[in-house]
């Protein structure tokens, strides 16, 4: 088995966990690193020590299989065609981009490439989505009823995410972007595409911060509602939940991962959590980018699923606004 050589573009908490991963993955070589935190830097290589730290991110990229942009949204677009005019595949963090007409433009772009990408909306391949999306077309759900999603913070970004700065601005950061968008794709993954009816987003009196409060409703082609309610404030644990209601039993993803049915009563777990949930669902990740390398079919997220969701997440985002 020759394996995928691999340049990861952003060392921050995403590239670094995908470098620990990929080390893990026998269909995957770290070849090369950038990042312009040197700190960062040093941090993955100490997770890949035998990966080159290069001295930018077009040196990184030269000669890859693969390229993973775990970057901020706003470079991804110039990084991901410089990538697919190499002939590499690309993996992409999500959003796909901030700016709705420069995303189209690169969905364009890399189609128009053939060069393998994907989008990493990690539920993509994960076992929760699978088990829900059996359940909703061979009737174990009965008639779909609707989907809750909620999403409730004590912070912004959280302790976790701290190294990642850009997340508490409004212009590239955010729960809806980072977070919401996940529940966005996995629910279009069960009721296909939504359109959205109408959001209120709540800002604070810092124009620079990214919002505090969401509320929101969508529907489907066949008028399926999906709520939506994220808030950041008050001492709490945080939530992230994801409910898929049906007339005979309804599913809860908790936390990405977190499968449990209720058929009217208490949800119970569908399954045991994994010994290590994360690595569970990035290493399926990762099996599907190979296969999807390899010309095989693949469960991962495409560029126009996440070019849907990226519109709309901006349209929430641009609901009404208190300055």
């Amino acid at each position: 088995m020759v394996a995928i050589k691999t340049a990861i573009i952003g060392l921050g908490i995403m590239g670094q966990r995908m470098a620990t991963q990929m080390m893990r993955h026998p269909e995957y070589t770290v070849c090369t690193l950038w990042d312009p935190d040197l700190q960062a830097c040093r941090a993955a290589k100490d997770i890949a020590p035998d990966a080159t730290v290069a001295k930018s991110a077009e040196d990184a990229m030269a000669g890859a299989d693969l390229v993973y942009l775990a970057c901020p949204p706003v470079p991804r677009k110039a990084y991901a065609l410089a990538a697919a005019a190499q002939g590499s595949a690309v993996f992409l963090e999500k959003p796909l981009g901030i700016n709705i007409a420069e995303s189209r433009d690169l969905a364009d772009r890399l189609a128009a490439s053939g060069v393998p990408t994907a989008v990493n909306f990690t539920q993509a391949a994960g076992p929760a989505l699978q088990g829900v999306s059996v359940a909703a077309k061979d009737g174990t759900l009965g008639q779909l009823a609707g989907v809750d999603i909620i999403v409730t913070y004590a912070n912004w970004p959280r302790a976790w995410q701290a190294g990642a700065d850009w997340l508490r601005f409004r212009d590239e950061g955010g729960m809806t972007r980072e977070v919401i968008s996940h529940f966005l794709f996995f629910t279009e993954r069960i009721l296909g595409p939504l359109e959205l009816i109408w959001a209120q987003t709540d800002y604070p009196q810092d124009a620079d911060l990214c919002e505090t409060h969401v509320a929101s409703r969508l529907i489907n082609a066949h008028g399926v509602p999906v709520s939506i309610l994220g808030t950041v404030g008050g001492v709490q644990p945080d939530r992230q939940e994801v409910t898929i209601k049906g007339s005979t039993s309804s599913r809860r993803i908790s936390d990405f991962y977190r499968d449990a049915v209720s058929f009217g009563g208490d949800f119970v777990p569908v399954q045991p959590d994994p010994d290590d949930p994360r690595a569970a669902s990035l290493g399926a990740q990762l099996d599907d980018m190979a296969a999807l390398i390899a010309g095989k079919p693949s469960r991962l997220a495409t560029v126009p699923e996440a070019l849907r969701v990226q519109i709309l997440i901006e349209g929430i985002l641009a609901g009404t606004a208190r300055p």
